[in-house]
């Protein structure tokens, strides 16, 4: 199980990325004999019992699946605000079919984790004022 910060960063920086629809997928080799899950519902899915339906909804989806994914991955499920409105087996079925081929791909290296571009939060950076703008 994931359950420290940076490690949740390191997937979400370099991992191999995939959308489930109303759950994004990210996967990367660990280099361990068993699979290491992380699950990540934020604000933007709604109150603490939507959240908690997200969560409930993506591990009764991974336990179903869970059989036929390859070994040695650090995989985490991040929840769409649309999820908790679907039911489960819209995402077991979708992890069964997009998921798992992104999994496979990802654990035989066909698919390699890219860094993202994307900033992972902390301070914007200050704007530059323009020449035109501090002549003014």
């Amino acid at each position: 199980m994931l359950n420290r910060n940076p490690d949740f960063l390191r997937l979400y920086q370099r991992g191999a990325f995939c959308s489930l629809g109303s759950a994004l997928l990210y996967a990367m080799p660990n280099g361990k004999s068993c699979n290491r899950l992380g699950i990540t519902a934020g604000k933007k899915v709604g109150c603490a019992v939507k959240r908690n339906r997200a969560k409930r909804i993506i591990r009764a989806a991974y336990t179903a699946c869970e059989m036929e994914m390859p070994i040695g991955l650090d995989i985490v499920i991040v929840a769409r605000h649309t999820l908790p409105e679907e039911n489960s087996a819209v995402l077991t079925e979708a992890l069964r079919t997009r998921g798992l081929r992104h999994l496979i791909g990802v654990s035989d290296g066909s698919i390699r984790p890219e860094p993202n571009k994307r900033s992972t939060g902390g301070k914007p950076k200050a704007r530059q004022k323009t020449a035109a703008a501090k002549k003014q």
